[in-house]
Formats: structure tokens, C-alpha cells, sequence
């Protein structure tokens, strides 16, 4: 055992934690009230005080398959979904028996024999209307013929068996993980909802509470994403709808969405989702984090592929009520039927993939829409979280799985007293005027509302709410558009005008656009404020883009309108002014933004997450270390944005500013983004060399980079030696027996395996490479080659208290994790991410409520996962030589017989 922690110590990043004695006092007190169960499973969670967790099941422990989707039928029965097989039904014992096994049944739905599956394939379940309603994810084939769609099985006979199937509706698109999701109850119990991901076509619709005008709606120059992601999909990405339950009837709701795979309703009926991000677009300007989106009526979200996303700011879109950050969202659910503490009977709780968290929200009414203050409910590592319910016993059941992962089923309750009558529900009477004034607006976005409609409209586009001047202007697009142009184009106050010419333009046939071009530059653009300002330039932005480019005076008038407020010395401002100008090939356009380039800095606060990146990063070995290589160098945002819509300038040209201009996108390539981020920026260069002479091009594609990228231009040149593969996921039990022969390796592919796997970036054997950990030279006097692997493979398996990583629970639900390196009178200093270790996090003392010993080693696992069984063996001849080319491994047999 001390030869384990020996080994386990020498591989750890080097950091004495120093905690207080209170925070000692702290860790004494959270092991005495939640003692170890002995079982992984349960023992990984983090619980907050008075919960109590269950582990009710490992379905792939009898090949029933990884779950994705749960609903309750009435007999409180648990109906789970195999994301790639069959339908189970759960009867689960009561919370106190001696025995949480359930028994289990294998849901054969209609005649068919097994392997062939009745009904399956599911991302969503509902049981609702004495149907179960199952939402397939699928391409029809021999082993389950139904293809992609929302279908509904019931039981005719009473036999307590399911043989009726009724497809509702197919659905087009590319089925897969961004295709249809989960269905609900309506609050009124009448009807369904659903949400589908971007690669959802939105089938025609009955009704449209968004009307159905939507197009890409942009001038910043157009880059897909390099790598092909969502390339073919349009607008307007996810979406919601509301149907009846024979599905006659279908009415969208709402749009512009990623990929939500979940959608809730609060007490008073407000809908919500949790939309998921486009990870390779970190470090992009268009990146958008995962975040909490309010489903109002006729809502749009703003999705767009590639680079064409929409700022929240822009007024035809509506902001997050919360950015959480970076992960990948699957169930959202209030905890309205819960038997918990009031806290979280009001809560909307989120879960996300990735990282093993569970996100708790307490959404306020706040104006037209809700405030939200998130903690962290539940987190584990790992702990890939698929879906969850409230269940007839008011406990929390989740499950985790999905991708045909390890899958596991729980119970969540809280064992203190709860008293029904402290609940206190959320009432209509509760929601501020701005609320009710947006429902009453929504009551209008539907196609022959009341021409009265049109007065309380108007008057509220003005509006000082955005929910309800967003309302204000859908309400007025379902109205008859000949009903207000005139109106719109008569109006003489300066926000009111611009909302109505958004709404104008959203409805105008070609040719239409010079009147609404004139009528906006009436408005005296310095007397408004910054959210005037950009109402204002994107309204000109959403003519432009559906009108096309004006002409004669009329273009430069617009010019000299537009031209004389940049740079306006306001990122957002800057960006849209940039995009509009270069759009109109302004003669200052390009040397104007060019001057903005190398010294534009980012706003730390715009679009401010919930969670940091650089607290994720030890969460989950595989996406943690992408994020912590992402955070030691990320490209700055702004930047970026002003160098591609450069990119997209026709002229305005020097051989100057190309030079400048070149120059940045070669210095660019150093910075890391997201998986995308190395292809965007060579497009956008590939963009800008089309516009430079033909002479001149090979000079500029050389300046620019070109010799830094692969063939494809989507990465890097990589001259060291990479591994060949294929990996594998290694076990201590593959890879110990290959060490029994280490004789005639490779010193010099060691030597590359040892830095592919980055183990060169945190620790120096023979005189090179990093210094976070320990040095590796003298690791094979010591240990033996199954301590490495053991070591290597499974490092949390056994943690020195001298080198464990911390989580500082904090007082506002959130937590923080990485070594506690430093700590003075008021705070400690955190290091979070293991190839940045000198960038430290300040933690004021006062926000910590409890500091404990982390589960999870600093050293990921899975870093020689990349390797085959011959490039394993030579990083491991390597670690063992300590480098040293005079080694027993470096000789054949026969030179060590001589």
C-alpha cells in the first residue's frame, strides 16, 4: 500500500494544501453526517445537507442498455427507454424498505419476437391521456422498422400490455442526438409540447405564434463551420411546439434554439429550457454558453450555423435568463411536487451531460420574464446525466448513461421534515405588471387577433421591458401588414420607429427598403442610449440583409449616417457599425476597423457565466483537459470578430493595411479555441486573399500563415511524432501483460509518446519538460512498471492527502475545485488548471461555507488512451530509462545475452 501511495504521490502535481483549522473542523463535520456507503456509486455525489441518495439499478449490468428517457405511469410505475433498444417498466419499493431492487419488465410492444424491437429508440417519454407517448430517434431497420418521429402506444384491451401504436408524426431533418426530445404536459392538463433539436426540420404548422418568416438575418461575413457541423441546417435551428393529443393540431411556439433536450413549466405556467452550446466554438466571438432560456410565446433564441449565430443583444432575439457555461444539457424539471425543502420545491432543476452536474435555479419574477440564482443540487465524476423526474413519492429519480455509457438509475429524497404547509406557490397575483402586460400582448400572437390589439401594441413597443416590447412587436407582426405600414413608417418616436421597422422589414417584399432606410436615419442616433443604438444598427442590418445594398445618394447617405459614429469605442456598438459599414464598402471602412484590431480588448462580462470554464476542467477527464489546453491561451473574442468581418471587405485596401492585416492571422494561429477555431480563422484568411491582386497573392498567403496549417486548413502542422492508434481505453489488465518484454524499443517514439500524451506539459524526465509535477528521471529505480500503468490509468484511485485537489463550496450553491497553493488572512488562492498552474483564482474565505478533499486526482486519466500496444510499450521503456538511450529496454535480447 505504501508503495501505491508512493507512485500515486510522484505522479501527482506537486501542492501542500493549507486549510484552516475551521475548514479542518468543516471536513470533520461533512464525514460525520455523510458517511461512506462503501458503494462508488452513491459515494461519488455530492449531496447538499438532508439528502439522502439511492442507487436503484445498473441496467447494463443485464444488458438492458444505457438509458436516456423516464416518465411515471399512473400506477407509479418508473417507464425508462434504452437510447438504441427497448422500453422498460420499473417498480421500484418504497423509500425505507429493506431492498430498493425494482423489478424489472422488458416492454414488448405489439407482435413482435425479440432481438426486433416493438417500440424503442426514445429521447423522450410521456405518460399522459392512459398513453405512453415516445419520441424515436431513429432510421427504420431490420432490428426496429420505425424511423424518426412522435408516437403513441396504448393498452385497448386492459391486459396492462401495450400493443397499439399510432404515429403521430414523422419528422425530416438528420436523426441523432440534435432530433426530436422530450414531450410534456401542458399546465392545463388539455395538451402536449415538444422540443426538437437544430436537426429538426419544423414540420408545417397549423398555427405560428413566431410568424414563419425567419431567414438567416445577417451581413457578418459567412463561415460554416469548418468542419462541417450543422453546415446544411437553416433557420431557425431547435424548436418548440404545442399540439393536441391525437396530434391533429400543430401550433410553433417558439425557436432559434441549439439542441434543448428538455422543457419544464413553473407554477404559473412559464415554460423554460436548458440550450446546449456548440463546444468547438469556444473561444469564437459567436460562441454562445449553455444557458436557461425562457420559452415565451414567439420567441426566438437566435441559433444560426457556423459563425452566423446572433449577439443576445440583437432585438429580434431574446437574452439567456441565465448563461450557465460550458457542458452539454439534457433534463430540465421544477421540483414544484417534491418533497423538499421550499428552497427547491420552487426550483428549476438542470442537468448536464458532460460534467456531472445537477444545477439548481431559483428563477424570481423579475419585470417581463424571471432572475435566476443557480447553485450546484448534486454533482458527481463521473456521472453523464441522461434524464429525471419527480416521482409520485416526491423524491427525485435521475438516471445517467446515454452514447451506450455505464447507466445507472437513482433515487434522490430529503430525510428532514417537511411541512405541506409552508409551501408557497407561485401565483399569478405574484408576477409584476410587466408579466402580466406580456401575457396579455402574447394573448394577440395569433393570426385574425382583434384589430384592437393594434393600440396596446403600438404603445408598448416603446416598452422599457424587452420581454414585453418583444411581445409588443410579434403581436404587431400578426397583424395585417398593410393595417400599420403606413403608421410605421409615420412614426415620429425614435424607439418605437425602430421596432416597428424591424418588424416591417421581417415583412416587406423586395424593392420596399428605401423608405424604411429614410425613416430611420430621422433618428438622431447620439441622442439614444447603447441599447437604442443597437436596436437601431441592427434594424439597418435586417433591411439591408433582406433588401440588399442600396444605391446613389441613398447608400451614401447612409454611409456618412453610420460612418460618423465609428468607432464608438463600445465593443457591440463597434461590431454591428463594423459589419454595416464594411457591408457598404465605406471608403474608411476597412483602415477604421483595421485601427481597432490590435488593441480591442473583451468584455469580461458579456455573456458571464454561471459556472467557469476552469472549473470544469478536472469534472471530466476527456473534455477537462481540452478546456484547461483552451484556457492557457484563448483568443481574444473581439479581435477576432472585427478580422473576419475584415475578411469579408472588398475594398478600401492598401498594400499597408493588407500587410497589417496578414500579419494578425498568422499571430492568430498561436492562440487555442475550440476544435473549429484553427478553420475559422483560415477561412476568414482564405476569405480576405480573395480580394488582394493576383500577383500579390502568393506573397500575402504566405504572410498569412499558410505554411502553419494542414492541407484542409482546419489544424495546425504538427511536426512532432503523433500516435498512430488506433487506442483504446486501457485497463491495468491489458496493458500489464505487454510489459513482460521491453526489450529493443524505440527511445525516440517513447520520447514523442511521452509528449503526445502530454505528460511533457506537466512533468521533466531527463532535463525536458514541465514543472507542475514531480520529476519523472528516477521513476523506474523505483517502481515497478505495474505501479506506473496503475498510476497512470486509474490516478484517483488512491490520492496522498498531501496532494489532493480541493472543492471550496461556497455559500452562493456554486462550487470552485483546483489546488489550494496559497491562503492569507482573507482568501485562498486557487490553481485550476494544470497547464496554466501560476493563473490563480482568489476565493474570498467569507464565501466559503466548506472545504473538502476532492475524489478526483489532478492528473486525468485516459492521456495514453491515444496509444496502440507498440507506442504504449515504448512511452513505457521511456518512463522506466528515464530516458537514458544505455538502458536494458534500448537492447535486443541478444545484445543483453552478450
Amino acid at each position: 500500500m505504501r508503495l501505491k501511495y508512493s507512485i500515486r504521490n510522484l505522479f501527482l502535481f506537486s501542492a501542500v494544501v493549507l486549510l484552516s483549522a475551521s475548514c479542518a473542523t468543516d471536513k470533520e463535520e461533512e464525514s460525520q453526517s455523510r458517511p461512506l456507503t462503501g458503494n462508488p456509486k452513491l459515494d461519488k455525489l455530492k449531496l447538499p445537507d438532508g439528502f439522502v441518495a439511492e442507487h436503484i439499478l445498473s441496467p447494463g449490468e443485464k444488458d438492458e442498455g444505457s438509458w436516456v428517457a423516464m416518465t411515471f405511469d399512473d400506477k407509479n410505475r418508473l417507464i425508462t427507454a434504452d437510447q438504441y433498444g427497448f422500453l422498460y417498466r420499473l417498480e421500484i419499493p418504497e423509500i425505507g424498505a429493506a431492498s430498493v431492487e425494482p423489478k424489472v419488465e422488458r416492454l414488448i410492444i405489439g407482435n413482435v419476437a425479440e432481438p426486433q424491437v416493438g417500440m424503442g429508440y426514445a429521447q423522450g417519454l410521456l405518460y399522459a391521456f392512459n398513453s405512453i407517448y415516445v419520441m424515436v430517434n431513429h432510421n427504420g431497420n431490420e432490428t426496429f422498422e420505425e424511423s424518426t418521429g412522435l408516437y403513441r402506444i396504448q393498452d385497448l384491451d386492459g391486459d396492462d400490455q401495450y400493443e397499439s401504436v399510432t404515429k403521430i408524426k414523422g419528422f425530416t431533418g438528420q436523426p441523432g442526438e440534435h432530433g426530436p426530445h422530450s414531450i410534456k404536459l401542458s399546465p392545463d392538463g388539455q395538451s402536449l409540447y415538444i422540443v426538437a433539436g437544430n436537426h429538426t426540420d419544423v414540420p408545417e404548422m397549423d398555427a405560428y405564434r413566431l410568424p414563419n418568416v425567419w431567414q438567416e438575418d445577417n451581413l457578418f461575413p459567412e463561415i460554416k463551420d469548418p468542419r462541417g457541423h450543422a453546415n446544411s441546417r437553416m433557420a431557425p435551428g431547435g424548436w418548440v411546439a404545442n399540439i393536441d393529443p391525437e396530434g391533429k393540431h400543430w401550433e410553433l411556439v417558439s425557436a432559434g434554439y441549439r439542441n434543448p433536450f428538455d422543457i419544464a413549466f413553473n407554477e404559473v405556467g412559464d415554460l423554460f429550457t436548458y440550450d446546449s452550446d456548440m463546444e468547438w466554438d469556444f473561444g469564437m466571438p459567436w460562441y454562445r454558453p449553455t444557458r436557461i432560456c425562457h420559452v415565451t410565446s414567439g420567441s426566438e433564441y437566435g441559433w444560426r450555423t457556423g459563425n452566423q449565430k446572433w449577439s443576445p443583444n440583437f432585438p429580434d432575439n431574446l437574452p439567456a435568463v441565465l448563461n450557465i457555461g460550458q457542458g452539454s444539457p439534457t433534463n430540465v424539471m421544477f421540483g414544484t411536487d417534491a418533497k423538499f425543502p421550499e428552497k427547491y420545491r420552487t426550483s428549476l432543476f438542470a442537468f448536464d451531460w458532460s460534467f456531472g452536474i445537477i444545477y439548481s435555479m431559483t428563477l424570481t419574477p423579475k419585470g417581463g420574464t424571471y432572475e435566476a440564482k443557480a447553485e450546484e443540487f448534486i454533482s458527481g465524476s463521473p456521472l453523464p446525466l441522461t434524464d429525471g423526474t419527480i416521482g409520485p413519492d416526491g423524491a427525485m429519480y435521475f438516471m445517467t448513461g446515454g452514447r451506450r455509457l455505464e447507466s445507472d438509475v437513482y433515487r434522490v429524497y430529503y430525510e428532514g421534515d417537511i411541512k405541506e404547509s409552508d409551501k408557497k406557490p407561485l401565483q399569478m397575483a405574484d408576477l409584476p405588471v410587466e408579466a402580466k402586460l406580456r401575457r396579455e400582448l402574447e394573448a394577440l400572437h395569433v393570426d385574425g387577433a382583434p384589430a384592437t390589439g393594434l393600440d396596446l401594441a403600438w404603445e408598448n413597443l416603446k416598452n422599457k421591458d424587452r420581454y414585453v416590447q418583444y411581445a409588443a412587436r410579434i403581436a404587431v407582426e400578426h397583424q395585417p401588414v398593410n393595417s400599420w405600414k403606413a403608421k410605421a413608417l409615420a412614426e415620429k418616436d425614435a424607439v418605437t420607429l425602430t421596432q416597428a421597422m424591424i418588424a416591417l422589414s421581417r415583412h416587406s417584399a423586395k424593392g420596399t427598403g428605401t423608405p424604411m432606410i429614410q425613416a430611420l436615419m430621422g433618428i438622431d442616433y447620439k441622442r439614444l442610449n447603447e441599447k437604442g443604438k443597437q436596436d437601431l444598427l441592427r434594424a439597418f442590418e435586417l433591411i439591408l440583409a433582406r433588401q440588399g445594398e442600396p444605391t446613389g445618394s441613398l447608400k451614401s447617405d447612409l454611409v456618412a449616417y453610420l460612418g460618423s459614429n465609428f468607432p464608438a469605442n463600445n465593443n457591440n456598438l463597434d461590431r454591428a457599425l463594423a459589419v454595416l459599414l464594411v457591408y457598404l464598402d465605406a471608403p474608411d471602412a476597412v483602415d477604421k476597423t483595421l485601427a481597432l484590431l490590435d488593441n480591442a480588448k473583451d468584455d469580461p462580462d458579456y455573456q458571464k457565466t454561471f459556472t467557469s470554464s476552469s472549473d470544469l476542467i478536472m469534472r471530466n477527464p476527456q473534455y477537462g483537459l481540452d478546456i484547461a489546453n483552451m484556457l492557457a491561451n484563448v483568443p481574444p473574442a473581439q479581435q477576432t470578430y472585427l478580422a473576419t468581418v475584415l475578411g469579408g471587405a472588398e475594398s478600401g485596401w492598401t498594400p499597408e493595411l493588407h500587410e497589417k492585416y496578414f500579419t494578425w492571422i498568422q499571430n492568430a494561429f498561436k492562440y487555442k479555441g475550440g476544435r473549429s477555431y484553427v478553420g475559422f480563422i483560415d477561412r476568414a484568411r482564405k476569405m480576405a486573399l480573395t480580394h488582394v491582386a493576383k500577383g500579390d497573392f502568393d506573397k500575402y498567403n504566405e504572410l498569412s500563415g499558410a505554411a502553419l496549417l494542414t492541407g484542409n486548413g482546419n489544424d495546425l502542422v504538427d511536426t512532432s511524432i503523433q500516435p498512430e492508434g488506433p487506442g483504446r481505453r486501457w485497463t491495468v489488465e491489458e496493458a500489464e501483460p505487454l510489459m513482460a518484454d521491453l526489450s529493443g524499443r524505440d527511445l525516440a517514439r517513447g520520447k514523442a509518446m511521452f509528449a503526445a500524451s502530454q505528460c511533457l506539459s506537466c512533468h521533466t524526465l531527463g532535463g525536458e519538460g514541465g514543472i507542475i509535477g514531480p520529476d519523472l528521471t528516477q521513476l523506474g529505480t523505483r517502481f515497478s512498471a505495474k505501479d506506473i500503468l496503475e498510476a497512470t490509468i486509474n490516478p484517483s484511485d488512491e490520492i496522498s492527502e498531501q496532494y489532493v485537489a480541493s472543492v471550496l463550496e461556497l455559500k452562493d450553491g456554486s462550487s470552485v475545485m483546483g489546488r489550494v497553493v496559497n491562503e492569507d488572512e482573507t482568501s485562498y488562492s486557487v490553481s485550476q488548471n494544470p497547464f496554466s498552474p501560476d493563473v490563480l483564482r482568489k476565493v474570498a474565505k467569507s464565501n466559503v461555507s466548506t472545504i473538502k478533499d476532492s475524489k478526483s486526482s489532478i492528473m486525468m486519466p485516459g492521456m495514453i488512451n491515444r496509444l496502440n500496444e507498440e507506442e504504449l510499450k515504448d512511452l513505457m521503456a521511456y518512463l522506466i530509462s528515464g530516458g537514458n538511450a544505455s538502458h536494458a529496454v534500448y537492447q535486443t535480447k541478444a545484445q543483453a545475452e552478450e
